[in-house]
């Protein structure tokens, strides 16, 4: 009986890690690069980004404030036009960065695999007299990890001196980058807004975005598109990263900033309600799959599988951590040699739903 509800629990576990909504939210007590860690990071790694070492009379570049407007804490992200630099790398003194990310020893669910749909929510806000440069100045990265085009964001949110100075809704699937969308940088000048990103990533893939002013819901920059090319050859995966990072070309144009930023939350496969699928009619076609031999050393056949009932077939360890079986998978055919012995999930997914999970045992 303690066993079975011991694998109950776990599995219980898996769909939690699969399906949870990551939250970051300011908190006014906790340390802030810790808690940003915290949520972000593994172990002892750092996804913060930041020009103190070559600024250290002015403390952390990332801090907290209780915001009146939004009666909850928020981070402050600072940046000075001088001495801050880019990470304090020796020699680069043509732009500077404080940035928080995630990377590649994240949480699985936190970064994009070729395939997913991942949707990103946050809130921001611009000083009422914020200044771009005429160059470029970010706000929102979306950065493949890996591959000839990581050096260039594939999706960036640049705020541009130009008249008038605007917002760019900026894409690239390669090193070409041009502008899907942009709008007047004065409606988000001294406003909070909420941000709404969804991102299939695939070269076939699907972006929309819609911008809201939190105090009166309008609307203030949207975009979609259902074919775009979101995934840059060669990437082994897709973060994201928030916070500033500028050029110092035209520092004449520029002046210390403080961006505010609330309530990031990361999710892959959200669920939406216009899903085409009858869910139950799903689960009861694949109720029938079975894994043999189980368990098995070399090789598990999926038996009564019907590809026409899933599109994607994903695989956890015991901790929850995916493993890459791309390579392992040939027809009905899953390849487990190499892999330590122990319990193993295989999960069936039509679209976003999840038609069935099972347990595989590797001896």
């Amino acid at each position: 009986m303690k066993k079975k509800f011991f694998f109950t629990s776990i599995c219980m576990l898996l769909f939690q890690v699969i399906s949870a909504q990551v939250i970051l939210e300011a908190d006014g007590t906790t340390d802030t690069y810790d808690l940003i860690n915290s949520v972000f990071a593994n172990a002892n790694r750092n996804v913060v980004e930041v020009p103190d070492c070559n600024h250290t009379s002015f403390g952390k570049h990332i801090t907290q404030i209780f915001d009146t407007e939004l009666n909850k804490n928020v981070f402050q992200f600072h940046i000075h036009v001088s001495p801050d630099n880019d990470r304090c790398k020796a020699g680069v003194d043509d732009r500077q960065r404080n940035e928080i990310k995630t990377y590649g020893d994240s949480p699985e669910n936190i970064k994009a695999d070729e395939g997913e749909t991942v949707q990103y929510k946050w809130k921001f806000k611009l000083s009422d007299t914020f200044k771009p440069t005429s160059s470029f100045t970010h706000i929102h990265q979306i950065k493949s990890v890996d591959g000839p085009y990581a050096s260039i964001p594939m999706i960036s949110f640049t705020l541009r001196k130009s008249n008038p100075d605007r917002l760019e809704l900026r894409h690239t699937s390669t090193t070409n980058q041009t502008t899907l969308k942009s709008a007047n940088l004065d409606l988000f000048r001294g406003n909070w807004v909420s941000v709404l990103e969804t991102i299939k990533y695939s070269n076939s893939g699907s972006y929309s975005l819609e911008i809201k002013n939190i105090a009166t819901n309008q609307v203030i920059l949207s975009y979609t598109n259902n074919s775009i090319d979101n995934w840059q050859d060669g990437a082994s995966f897709a973060r994201p990263k928030w916070g500033i990072y500028r050029s110092l070309n035209n520092k004449q144009d520029l002046q210390d900033e403080i961006v505010k930023f609330a309530d990031f939350s990361i999710e892959e496969n959200p669920s939406t309600l216009s899903v085409d699928i009858d869910v139950k009619t799903l689960k009861e076609k694949a109720e029938n799959i079975l894994l043999y031999p189980n368990p098995s050393s070399k090789e598990v056949e999926f038996k009564n599988a019907n590809s026409d009932n899933y599109n994607s077939i994903e695989m956890y360890d015991f901790s929850g951590r995916k493993i890459t079986i791309e390579k392992r998978l040939n027809n009905e055919k899953l390849d487990v040699s190499n892999l330590s012995k122990g319990l193993y999930f295989i999960v069936f997914k039509k679209d976003t739903i999840t038609a069935k999970v099972l347990k595989c045992y590797v001896k």
